[in-house]
């Protein structure tokens, strides 16, 4: 069985994660496993833990323990097992070696962490870990109140790469019966470069069809790729926005490094980062 991998610093948002991969790991049948990275073998009080707020704890383990008795009951998988591991070190390091070595299908993590902490997440360890890791990550900021995932949003543009996150996108669409927006995006008048992304969304529609996923397709140009991914994601509402974690290297490629974290950075819509691997 898949396992998916939620890093937890007890800051907000990475509560907000929990509760958004509970759902995707019912959606997917997944294991679920909590990592908590401790800087030293001192323990140190959570930041932001207004579920236990009453309750007397005195370990990083005990908390942990804690926290999935509060939310076991929604965790719904036959003969699935939801637990914890505490490591100490580097977070995103550890991060990416827990899910390296325990074989996470993905990491769900929030991208801030606790404000005025050196790890902080946002641009730091959220992004690390996307750029490090060998599974896909999916980095979230708002609280996920829709409590189920419709809408993905799978920009599409003319490098090569671009297209191996159609495999994993038609693996969560199917479980979360959601529906997948092709979105062609360029920066250029090129006919060469749109046609290249017009091919590209052809095969996408391909190989959704043959998936029984359902899909429509957009095609925009703009004067930079994220910007135009990020309008058109909040137009049409949409849950979650699909990205490649590191693409070849040229002028009109979509996310290969800066935009790549912009669109971490700046999106209050969820983000799947798929490695280029």
């Amino acid at each position: 069985m898949k396992r998916i991998l939620v890093p937890i610093d007890f800051s907000g948002d990475s509560l907000k994660a929990l509760r958004f991969a509970i759902y995707l790991a019912n959606k997917l049948d997944c294991h679920l496993r909590i990592i908590h990275v401790q800087k030293s073998e001192k323990f140190e009080i959570p930041f932001h833990f207004e579920e236990m707020k009453n309750e007397i704890i005195h370990t990083v383990q005990e908390y942990l323990e804690k926290l999935i008795e509060l939310h076991s009951a929604g965790y719904c998988v036959k003969n699935g097992v939801f637990d914890f591991k505490i490591r100490t070190g580097s977070v995103y390091r550890e991060i990416v070696n827990q899910a390296k070595y325990g074989d996470a299908y993905m990491i769900l993590m929030g991208a801030y962490g606790a404000s005025g902490f050196e790890e902080f997440f946002i641009g730091s360890n959220a992004f690390k870990v996307v750029r490090n890791a060998d599974c896909p990550v999916i980095t979230v900021q708002n609280e996920f109140t829709k409590g189920q995932l419709k809408t993905i949003v799978m920009p599409i543009d003319a490098s090569t790469e671009t297209r191996k996150k159609i495999p994993f996108v038609t693996d969560i669409a199917s479980s979360c019966n959601a529906k997948v927006h092709i979105l062609g995006v360029h920066e250029t008048t090129n006919s060469q470069i749109v046609g290249k992304i017009e091919h590209y969304m052809r095969q996408a529609e391909g190989y959704f069809k043959e998936a029984n996923v359902e899909f429509v397709s957009s095609l925009r140009q703009g004067d930079n790729n994220t910007f135009s991914s990020l309008d058109y994601a909040r137009e049409v509402e949409a849950d979650l926005i699909t990205i490649m974690t590191e693409q070849a290297e040229s002028s009109f490629n979509m996310f290969f490094g800066s935009y790549a974290q912009q669109m971490v950075n700046r999106s209050e819509i969820p983000i799947l980062s798929v490695p280029n691997d």
